[in-house]
């Protein structure tokens, strides 16, 4: 059974020609990626329980997806960039409710990212990117408290 952010990358996309623009897109996306890592660093060490579970199934998610990321960069001739020491982070977790705050706000983040290389020219990149695109919406859901109301957000029926 395959897991959030353990699709391979395709061979296709492995060794595809460096486009300046897709370049700049994986980079982005690789960027993106070096921050929920860290973000997730920090959710898991203040989580406990079930909660860490599905953190720390995250944490890897992103970690592979950052390594794919990277391969994608090496094989394109780029020098992926190295993730920085530390994120400004809009928040710092002290209770569950915070944790998931924080993790839904990392992975809208990455879906900004890869929606930006879904629009790459390389067809494989765009498959890519919609992937990883599905599998951070879903772990944001997820997370969220369960959805109670026929419409969200509309007004409620009287």
């Amino acid at each position: 059974m395959r897991t959030p952010g353990d699709a391979a990358v395709s061979a296709d996309a492995a060794r595809a020609p460096g486009n300046a623009g897709d370049v700049e897109k994986l980079g982005k996306a690789l960027s993106a990626e070096h921050a929920a890592v860290f973000a997730y660093g920090l959710i898991g060490a203040r989580t406990t329980g079930a909660l860490r579970a599905r953190v720390t199934t995250a944490f890897d998610a992103h970690r592979a997806r950052r390594d794919q990321l990277r391969t994608l960069l090496t094989s394109r001739g780029a020098r992926p960039a190295e993730p920085a020491a530390s994120y400004a982070l809009p928040l710092i977790p002290s209770t569950a409710s915070q944790a998931i705050t924080l993790a839904v706000q990392v992975e809208t983040g990455v879906t900004a990212a890869y929606l930006e290389l879904a629009a790459a020219q390389d067809l494989s990149l765009r498959k890519y990117a919609a992937l990883a695109m599905q599998e951070s919406t879903g772990r944001s859901y997820a997370l969220q408290p369960k959805i109670t109301t026929a419409f969200p957000g509309m007004p409620g029926g009287t």
